[in-house]
């Protein structure tokens, strides 16, 4: 018995021996097996995170003389917290960017609530991130106490997508510079320093208070799905009703056309 049990412990530790020389032969092997294994996991936040950098340095090739950047603002208003992906502040105006690193084929227009993102076969339905930052140039033209016309949203997707969008200001990274910079009209005055610090001096860094907000952000986009669910408008509090439209039957709020909201069924 004592002969079997020995011949069982040289065994396994010849596999052990065997192992360890191995690791530290080819680390690089073992370390590609752990990124393989938890790739998955931080991959939505790796693509978001690349995404907002490439913008930033896509931005800082504008003229420094003419255009002031900040990135990762978060603000409040009356209506909560608003966290801004990038703003650019001019004298053509303060462009208010959200980045989208989509892939894959985007279809979208201006007056839909929902955009599509086809993967092969598949589609995934995403809110309009259009009316997601016209919210912040809402919010930014509450504190800074300035007219809407001084802002300028533009929606950002990245290069790897390809885009079917009817709407103004949608473009992708390669081209965000050219769209800015397509502005000439000089719209505002020698305050641009000034907006800059206002903006620097009430931006929201607690670590906390944007958790917070990104909890909220969930619980919002939950409650207007049970809202939907229900039938109940989740922008207006109407009734939601099927109606036949020139591509098929969709739900919409039956307060149209003060309230365009479309919940899309089975449709495109």
């Amino acid at each position: 018995m004592n002969d079997i049990i020995g011949i069982i412990c040289i065994f396994f530790s010849s596999i052990y021996k065997s192992f360890m020389e191995f690791y530290f032969k080819e680390p690089l092997f073992w370390i590609a097996i752990l990124l393989g294994i938890t790739a998955p996991l931080f991959y939505p936040k790796l693509r978001g995170f690349f995404g907002e950098f490439w913008v930033r340095k896509e931005l800082e090739k504008l003229p420094q003389d003419k255009y002031n950047v900040l990135n990762n603002i978060m603000i409040k208003s009356s209506k909560g917290t608003h966290q801004i992906d990038h703003i650019v502040i001019s004298k053509f105006g303060i462009f208010v960017i959200e980045m989208k690193n989509y892939y894959g084929i985007i279809v979208g227009d201006e007056y839909k609530d929902k955009w599509i993102q086809y993967l092969g076969k598949n589609k995934y339905y995403f809110n309009n991130p259009t009316r997601q930052n016209y919210g912040h140039v809402k919010a930014l033209e509450e504190v800074l106490r300035l007219e809407e016309n001084k802002f300028i949203p533009v929606v950002c997707i990245s290069n790897q997508a390809k885009l079917k969008i009817k709407a103004k200001n949608v473009t992708q990274l390669e081209f965000l510079n050219n769209l800015i910079e397509s502005y000439k009209e000089e719209i505002l005055d020698d305050n641009v320093n000034y907006i800059k610090e206002k903006l620097e001096g009430i931006n929201i860094t607690d670590k906390n208070a944007r958790k917070n907000h990104v909890k909220n952000i969930r619980s919002n986009i939950k409650d207007n799905e049970a809202k939907e669910d229900n039938m109940i408008c989740p922008k207006c509090g109407g009734i939601l009703v099927e109606r036949n439209g020139k591509y098929g039957k969709f739900i919409g709020c039956s307060n149209y056309p003060k309230c365009r909201h479309i919940v899309k069924k089975n449709n495109n």
